[in-house]
């Protein structure tokens, strides 16, 4: 199964909007550089599904990618029936490992405060990058054999 990457998001502070940059690294152990989120835990990098955020839009809400705070807004993978422990290649050679399957929204949320709703915490994957590189919009993100 492969996918596609529609949007590299990054924010300086936790609990925000992320901005679309384009491009970014992905460090081994971290997550993408410079982003609020990276750091040595198991959510280094978070995704959301282009078709998660559409069904925001479909309840009248003006949402785009990056402001459920994922880091990569993917299209064409079932995110959520990824189980955990599933490796991906993330673009030309970044690798990473799915930890964790949503979350629990808390209270700081920018969204939730502004909407009333977070689809993150329902559709939302988390995962370790286990080896780094470079992604940008426009790469492939699949799955690796074995899943």
């Amino acid at each position: 199964m492969v996918g596609v990457i529609r949007a590299v998001c990054s924010s300086p502070e936790k609990g925000t909007r992320k901005q679309n940059i384009g491009k970014g690294t992905l460090l081994a152990g971290y997550g993408l550089e410079g982003d609020a989120h990276g750091g040595p835990w198991h959510r280094q990098l978070s995704l959301l599904a282009v078709e998660s955020i559409a069904k925001m839009r479909e309840k009248g809400l003006d949402v785009r990618a990056g402001d459920f705070a994922e880091n990569l807004t993917v299209e064409g993978l079932d995110l959520v029936s990824l189980p955990i422990g599933t490796r991906l290649k993330i673009g030309p050679q970044a690798e990473a490992e799915v930890t964790q399957i949503g979350k629990e929204c808390h209270s700081h949320c920018a969204i939730r405060r502004e909407t009333g709703d977070c689809i993150m915490p329902r559709e939302g994957i988390f995962v370790r990058i286990t080896k780094g590189g470079p992604v940008q919009v426009g790469d492939k993100i699949e799955i690796l054999k074995g899943f």
